[in-house]
């Protein structure tokens, strides 16, 4: 390009200088591993009922469901055993999971068939190009984001997901009154996390102390969790619900 043209090229707006810093920041790193026979074939024959691809304009989530209901995404699922626990308590509500690691994606949609769970979709594909483009606006009750990588050493705070500007992306996605519900089991993490929903426009906190509430019923203990109980090892739980 000429210098001619440089100085004629319009500026970036603010939106779009944001939207893409927002892009680079990946939700998790890509982690492949290798499938069991289970997980290879719940990717194959279930994904056509299960499986959402990523796609650049939103679903509607009632045609996706087949019903008006509650929804619940979760972020990083792991495994999935969680997210089809809570699935299958609450059959009411739709519940939407996105995993970048392939076997957990697999793991989760076994075990969500093999329980008869119709109310769970999963994406396997990065979170912060899911909602940016495939879920809508004003559409969510709940987003929760459990035990997501602490990137422990103080360099690497950056890559941490809870930032500014994705909890703002969040809070576009999630109804007015919906939750962002966290939780950590590293408290420099968790002291992180305060920090940026606090300052984070459009939030308030539901918990009575301004800080961290217990861990509702609803979320249920894992095993990695429970082994951290035994060990002494603290966890901590955000809860953030969308004012504005």
């Amino acid at each position: 390009m000429s210098e001619q043209d440089q100085n004629q090229a319009p500026e970036a707006s603010q939106e779009q200088v944001e939207d893409k810093r927002l892009r680079k920041i990946r939700s998790f790193v890509k982690r492949e591993g290798r499938l069991t026979k289970r997980q290879e074939k719940a990717l194959t024959e279930f994904w056509p009922q299960m499986g959402l691809d990523h796609q650049a304009s939103n679903y509607s989530l009632a045609d996706v469901f087949g019903r008006e209901a509650k929804t619940v995404l979760e972020i990083g699922f792991g495994m999935g055993a969680s997210l089809v626990e809570m699935a299958k308590a609450a059959p009411e509500t739709n519940f939407i999971g996105i995993e970048v690691h392939r076997p957990g994606v697999g793991a989760c949609m076994a075990d969500a068939v093999e329980a008869g769970i119709t109310n769970l979709r999963v994406f396997e594909h990065d979170a912060v190009e899911i909602l940016n483009d495939s879920i809508p606006d004003n559409s969510l009750d709940t987003v929760q984001l459990f035990f997501p990588d602490p990137w422990h050493k103080a360099r690497h705070h950056k890559r941490r997901i809870v930032q500014l500007e994705f909890v703002e992306v969040l809070r576009k996605k999630l109804k007015i009154g919906g939750v962002f519900h966290m939780a950590t089991d590293w408290e420099n993490y968790a002291e992180h996390m305060l920090e940026v929903m606090q300052a984070a426009p459009g939030y308030s906190n539901t918990s009575d102390t301004n800080d961290y509430v217990p861990r509702p019923e609803w979320r249920p203990l894992t095993k990695f969790e429970n082994r951290g109980h035994r060990l002494g090892h603290g966890v901590w739980d955000l809860i953030f619900a969308r004012e504005s």
